[in-house]
Formats: structure tokens, sequence, C-alpha cells
């Protein structure tokens, strides 16, 4: 009789977390990784916001907190929410956690149970189906296509739903692809939402600010007013603000919700680290001008990533609207054959080609339910970025 819990079988370990390992392991082992998996700012975390950690430590700020965050960080998320998305929240409808992905847990264990779905446009980031499983959900993939801009569209989100459906997970900037949706699309997608007041809409904003050709950021519960009593707004310090170590992540909602996830949050990590907390203060409460040049460094990394992929013969890349993510498809070289006469069969194969040939570690579309595409991170040099996309064609032009 097995010690593990059946319920640990739902689910699979992190792809993009292992695939980072993995990478870590080869470099150790003496291999030359040029590793482009990782899903967190190269940028280092601002001084301010390092400073005003090492203050609360000198002030011996590192005892217990309020289990959703303390009344600082809680009037900063407040304010946060006012300022830059135009939506208005109590101390009682916010929290803060080790993480956006401890505030999507949350909330997903506080409402899912067996019989309920949640829907999941497909590319995904790679967690939202593990929790819904572990959650005892079923995960009903909603497909969003290239020729939409892997965009969930009215049509494909109303045949997703169904009397059991609890959620809709919406996550943009995207990961993987970097779709953005404009108000509009938000207004379409809102208005198929509202006929049905069962379902409640869950915004991963991580990526809010890493926006490029002059876009602006859109969040449901602000396009639709009438869906925020049906809305958590999740977001975080992890990628605007290169906090991804700091664990730092908060959501907005009713105060129903709010106060569950609180509750469960008291009976697994309690408070999240009370100098991350401060640390997380200091940044959204500081400058914010630094953001849109890093943005603006982004954007050229992006542009020039594009350009290389789109040079080798049997790849193409759409170009990211936002997050820092390039997601092309590879199926032109699916059915070809490596030097040692191994078949690429799909995306998976393709990707262990790349690292075994080239030393090169992306991650498969598989992992994010999507193929044959794979996903390449520019959260990197560009000597860096330059080196991999060299090894890559070099890597494509072998295959027969």
């Amino acid at each position: 009789m097995s010690l593990i819990a059946d319920r640990i079988n739902r689910i699979k370990p992190s792809p993009s977390s292992m695939a980072g390992q993995r990478a870590r392991e080869l470099r150790a082992a003496g291999r030359d990784i040029v590793g482009l998996t990782a899903g967190e700012p190269d940028f280092d975390t601002p001084g301010h916001v390092v400073e005003a950690a090492a203050r609360a430590m000198a002030a011996s700020r590192t005892k217990y907190t309020d289990v959703g965050g303390t009344p600082e960080l809680k009037a900063a998320i407040v304010a946060k929410f006012r300022r830059e998305n135009g939506l208005e929240y109590g101390n009682g409808e916010v929290i803060a956690g080790t993480g956006g992905k401890q505030v999507i847990f949350n909330a997903l264990m506080c409402t899912v149970q067996e019989g309920h779905e949640v829907i999941v446009p497909a590319p995904y980031w790679v967690s939202y189906p593990d929790i819904v499983a572990l959650a005892g959900g079923t995960p009903v993939f909603a497909p969003c296509a290239p020729e939409h801009g892997f965009k969930l569209q009215p049509a494909d989100l109303e045949r997703a739903i169904t009397p059991r459906t609890r959620w809709l997970v919406l996550n943009a900037p995207n990961n993987p692809s970097g779709a953005v949706y404009s108000r509009e699309e938000l207004a379409g997608l809102a208005e198929v939402l509202m006929r049905h007041p069962q379902v409640w809409v869950m915004t991963d904003d991580m990526y809010e600010h890493i926006l490029y050709d002059g876009r602006s950021f859109h969040t449901m519960a602000q396009v639709e007013p009438a869906l925020r009593e049906r809305t958590l707004t999740v977001n975080g310090v992890s990628k605007a603000y290169a906090m991804t170590g700091w664990r730092i992540g908060y959501g907005g909602g009713p105060a129903e919700l709010i106060k569950a996830m609180t509750k469960l949050q008291s009976q697994s990590t309690s408070n999240p680290s009370s100098i991350g907390q401060a640390a997380a203060v200091a940044a959204l409460n500081g400058p914010q001008d630094f953001i849109a040049e890093r943005a603006a460094i982004f954007q050229r990394r992006r542009d020039e990533v594009v350009s290389l992929l789109r040079a080798i013969d049997g790849l193409s890349c759409h170009a990211p609207e936002g997050a820092f993510y390039v997601f092309p498809s590879c199926a032109g070289m699916i059915g070809r054959k490596t030097p040692r006469g191994a078949v690429i069969r799909n995306d998976e194969d393709f990707v262990l080609y790349l690292l075994d040939e080239e030393n090169l570690a992306v991650l498969q579309g598989a992992a994010y339910g999507v193929s044959p595409f794979f996903r390449i991170s520019f959260a990197a040099s560009i000597e860096l970025l330059r080196e991999g996309c060299a090894r890559l064609k070099r890597a494509c032009d072998k295959l027969g």
C-alpha cells in the first residue's frame, strides 16, 4: 500500500521548474548550456526595494505578520489597484501570498471540488491545470489559435461553458504566447460571461507592465464593472520589479472569497515573509519609471529574436505583444531526421534534440497545451540570445 495520497498522482512536476533545474545540473556537470527557459527578468531588484528590506531587517521587522499581509502592504495593494487599474478594493478585499502561485492555489482550492470545471485557454501557464486537478476539478481547455494571436475568442468561450463551469482563468500578457487583450477583446468575452452568472473570472495579470508597441493594459473587472463581484484579479511584484525570489503575490476580489483564501493560508504557509512584504511596499509605492525603461529593453530583444527565428527555415514565429517569451512553431521540423537518424516526432523530441545536439535549453509547447511549438525566454542578455539563436539555427540546419 502506497504512502502517497492519490491526489498527488493527479499532478506532475512543473515542466518549467524542472527544465531550469536540468539546465543547472548539466552546466554543473561541465556542459556549455545556453539556458533560455527562465521565467524571470535578468535585471536586479531595484536598489530602493533592497534598501527597504535592509531597513526592515535592521528594525527587527522579522516577526509573524497578519496572515493575509501587513496593513502597510494591503494599503499599497489597494492603492496600486486604484492607481493603475481603476479598481476600488477595501483592505478586506485584498490578500498577499507567497507569490502569485499561492494566491491562485488558494482561490482554486477554496472554490473548486469534484464535478466542477475550470476553463483554461490554451496555451496556458503550466500550473493552472494541475492546481485545478489537485482541487478535484476538471480543466477544460479552450483553444486560442495562432491566427487569432493566441487569444480566446467569444465563440470558443461560449462553447466551453457548461452548468459545471466554476472559473475562467485568463492570463494576459500570456505566458507562453505573449498575447495581450485589448479593451474591446475583453469586452467581447465579458459579454459571454454576463450570460453565465455561475462562472467566475480569475485574471492573472503578472506581466501587466511588460507591453510592447505602445499597447495599453486592461483587466476584466475594469472593463466590465458588473463582473467585479465574481472576479479575482491576481498580480505580484515578481516580473515588473524583478523580484521573483522575494515571493510576494497578491489578489483583489470579493470579501467572502478573500476571507476563505486567508483562512486556508492560515493553515498552510501563514503570512508571507515579513521582509518580502516590506520590500513589496517599497516596490508598489516607490518610483515606477524604471519599469517602462526595462520594457523597452525587452522590446528590443524581442525584435531581434523574432527576426533571427524567422530567418530559420522550418520555423515560424508570431511576435509577442507582451511578456518576455516567444512561442515559435516547429511544425516544419516534424518528420525530419537528426544526424544520428532519429525522427523528430513532436515538439518534445525537438527540444531534446536541441539540448543534446547544441546544448540549448528551451521548453516544449506540449507543456503549455499546444503543439508543435516551443518557448524561448528572452529575459537574458542580447549576447546570450544571439548565441542561443545561432545554436538553434545550426541544429535545424543539421536535420535531414
